[in-house]
């Protein structure tokens, strides 16, 4: 009996993760992603292009690609870290597998793909320059804030794993 109660315990637990992790992911890929590119895109007057041609093509590539692994990363931190994407209720656990194998920081590049694939499908210099300072302030937060608080939660295991994966381009 008490091991069948712990698994519905475990169930309703990962249950109530995922369900986080899909309102905060929401509201930062909405807002971040979604909202505020839509914002510049209006500022700037551009509406959709009439004909799809191969720029729109390789900005949907691109896009969906960068979508892909900012996806990818999320299900990992749920899956392995048991923790979502917001700073404030991030992983319980170190995450270095699936794409954290390979760059410390994957979930900000697959947005950075997400957003210069829809610079490009647009052709805007407005939205790539959004994506450009995205970059920046991600890369900032990663250095100013979330790389200590890192270290002070998972000590030697993170600082182990920040000598062998590299912040943003895989070591070679």
């Amino acid at each position: 009996m008490a091991a069948s109660t712990q698994k519905i315990g475990k169930a309703s637990g990962f249950v109530f993760l995922a369900a986080r992790t899909m309102v905060y992911a929401a509201f930062f890929i909405g807002f971040l992603l979604i909202y505020l590119p839509a914002r510049v895109l209006t500022r700037s007057g551009i509406v959709s292009p009439a004909v799809i041609g191969v720029p729109q093509i390789a900005g949907i590539i691109v896009s969906t690609a960068g979508a892909v692994l900012a996806l990818w990363c999320i299900a990992t931190f749920v899956a392995v870290g048991r923790g979502t994407p917001a700073p404030f209720d991030a992983p319980r656990r170190l995450v270095i597998r699936g794409p954290y194998r390979y760059v410390r920081n994957p979930m900000y590049i697959g947005a950075g793909f997400a957003l210069g694939g829809a610079a490009l499908f647009y052709r805007s210099l407005a939205l790539l320059s959004y994506a450009v300072l995205f970059l920046v302030a991600a890369h900032l937060f990663v250095v100013l804030y979330e790389e200590r608080v890192l270290a002070r939660t998972f000590g030697e295991a993170y600082q182990a794993y920040r000598g062998s994966v590299a912040r943003w381009w895989p070591k070679v």
